[in-house]
């Protein structure tokens, strides 16, 4: 999928504004000081107060702008420019120093020449990257030596099932490019937009594999059987803010998440 980068821009663009709009975002709260950090990676983050942060594929920038409040230096990247244009006024409305770029993973050494203490990616963002190995190789790169990287991500379980969670209908192992079209969005199923989009389902060794084949240590790797988010069709919320699937209830993992360290 040589143009995969550009139907995604296009998808994800399309999703600023019904995002923005959306409960799911609670915007207007955030403004208010509200995070939109989840204790799962909070508590991997711990203390981050005058850290320099990278934080990849940030949508538009809540997660790195709760990073700068909580006292560290952030970039956001992300893929979709109006999505960085709305970070961008977002951090000036929260009146944080949390800057912004607009690069695909990949090409994000050809624009940015700094190494930081912590890289940092959370929720539906590999699926977005067809190769991890070259995605494992950028966190590198951007790190300094005994820097960390924290992830919390969807669970590739997760992305087995169809939409409904009635059947297996997908691969647990990337064998190929999914292309579909989808109506509404995650955040707001009634939003009017139709979008093509491209992904790829990531098997948790691909993951930690690519990581340790590409200089990185992992310190912690977690499994939770509920997600913070009820981005997912027919969730229920058993406990305030987490939620899970009804009929697989605490059998199946929905979220993982890791910290690893890059070699000295």
């Amino acid at each position: 999928m040589e143009n995969y980068l550009e139907i995604n821009r296009n998808s994800w663009n399309a999703k600023v504004e019904p995002h923005l709009k959306s409960d799911f975002y609670f915007v207007d709260e955030f403004l208010k000081g509200r995070t939109s950090l989840n204790s799962i990676e909070l508590e991997l983050l711990g203390d981050i107060k005058g850290k320099t942060i990278l934080h990849l594929q940030c949508h538009f920038g809540q997660d790195s702008i709760s990073l700068s409040r909580m006292g560290a230096k952030v970039i956001g990247i992300d893929l979709s420019d109006k999505a960085i244009d709305a970070a961008r006024e977002l951090a000036q409305k929260c009146d944080t120093d949390t800057q912004f770029i607009c690069s695909d993973v990949y090409n994000l050494p050809n624009v940015l020449n700094q190494k930081f203490d912590i890289v940092y990616t959370s929720y539906g963002t590999i699926g977005w990257l067809p190769d991890l190995e070259k995605w494992a190789g950028i966190i590198n790169h951007f790190l300094k030596p005994g820097g960390n990287f924290i992830m919390a991500e969807f669970h590739p379980v997760v992305w087995m099932f169809d939409d409904d969670f009635t059947k297996v209908a997908y691969n647990y192992f990337n064998e190929k490019p999914i292309v579909e079209t989808y109506e509404g969005t995650y955040a707001d199923q009634s939003a009017p937009i139709v979008q093509e989009y491209v992904m790829w389902n990531h098997s948790l060794s691909e993951v930690i594999d690519n990581l340790i084949k590409k200089g990185m240590s992992m310190n912690t790797f977690r499994e939770f059987d509920w997600s913070p988010y009820p981005c997912f069709r027919h969730v229920e919320e058993f406990a305030s803010g987490k939620w899970r699937i009804p009929q697989f209830g605490n059998k199946i993992p929905l979220v993982f998440a890791v910290a690893a360290e890059k070699k000295e």
